[in-house]
């Protein structure tokens, strides 16, 4: 609840465009004000509130993805938003404060960051070593945070399902558990593909799916092995065939018609012509 004296119809903090993030914190708290708040902020709960979150982190993807710097100036703000809700909840319910938040956090950096701010920061050898080297000395010192839990502890279950793919495999393959090659990989891949055809046949739709998972399950690990980033490569292509379609539909209204007006034949050849359309305009996406 807040302060008795953050009135909000006499705090000039409420007022102030420079008020900053304590600004934000009074307005979160007056939201959340048991009598003078908002009723729908009141009625919320960590977990009605979650689904927001990843929904506004995954805006802000979008915005960097589409290279929209106002919207991402926008999403970062809604994204914000979210921790201060979190934080103001946690706080009514004497669970920790936005303080403890921040100062979690700071801990955590500077103690992932001891070629900058410990003494490693003076050995010229640490201060000459490559990002690579240091994202290795950075799992090292998560996994020695981690102390005695299991390899694949910590892994958000909420995370998009290909995203934490990547990261059970990447954190097994840490501890030696990984094909040692791209061919490897790649065989599973046509197994895994076999297995699925076979399965479309002769078993349950159950079956079929848990066939369909251990194929996603190879690809994204196949995506790791060549570098790939299997959540970027999948909206890059969700985002090409959205613009191919939408030229579909384009050339088809200029004849009073609509996608199922048309038929297959017809709509491939216009697909083909929008990816010779984009090739055309310099866009090198690929198929």
């Amino acid at each position: 609840m807040p302060d008795a004296h953050l009135d909000p119809n006499s705090n000039a903090l409420l007022d102030n465009a420079d008020g900053g993030l304590p600004r934000l914190l009074a307005i979160m708290a007056w939201l959340r004000d048991p009598v003078t708040g908002c009723p729908w902020d009141i009625a919320q709960t960590f977990a009605s509130i979650a689904p927001y979150t990843v929904e506004e982190a995954h805006e802000v993807a979008d915005a960097i993805e589409r290279k929209a710097w106002a919207d991402l100036r926008s999403e970062l703000g809604d994204l914000l938003l979210q921790v201060v809700y979190h934080a103001q909840m946690a706080n009514e319910a004497g669970l920790f404060s936005f303080a403890d938040v921040t100062a979690a956090i700071s801990d955590k950096m500077i103690a992932r960051h001891p070629h900058v701010f410990g003494t490693a920061s003076r050995d010229k050898t640490a201060a000459q070593q490559t990002a690579d080297q240091q994202t290795a000395d950075w799992e090292a010192l998560k996994a020695a945070e981690r102390g005695t839990a299991r390899t694949l502890d910590g892994i958000a279950l909420s995370l998009p399902a290909l995203s934490r793919a990547l990261k059970l495999q990447s954190r097994a393959a840490r501890v030696g558990f990984d094909w040692p090659s791209t061919t490897d990989v790649l065989a599973k891949l046509t197994e895994e593909a076999a297995e699925l055809a076979e399965a479309r046949n002769t078993l349950t739709q159950a079956e079929v799916a848990e066939e369909m998972g251990d194929l996603l399950f190879v690809m994204a690990n196949l995506a790791r092995h060549l570098g790939v980033d299997p959540e970027a490569a999948l909206r890059s292509t969700n985002a090409k065939f959205t613009r191919r379609f939408a030229r579909i539909e384009d050339w088809l209204a200029e004849d009073s018609r609509t996608p199922a007006a048309s038929d297959l034949a017809e709509m491939d050849a216009l697909w083909n012509r929008a990816k010779a359309e984009e090739k055309a305009a310099g866009r090198k996406i690929p198929d």
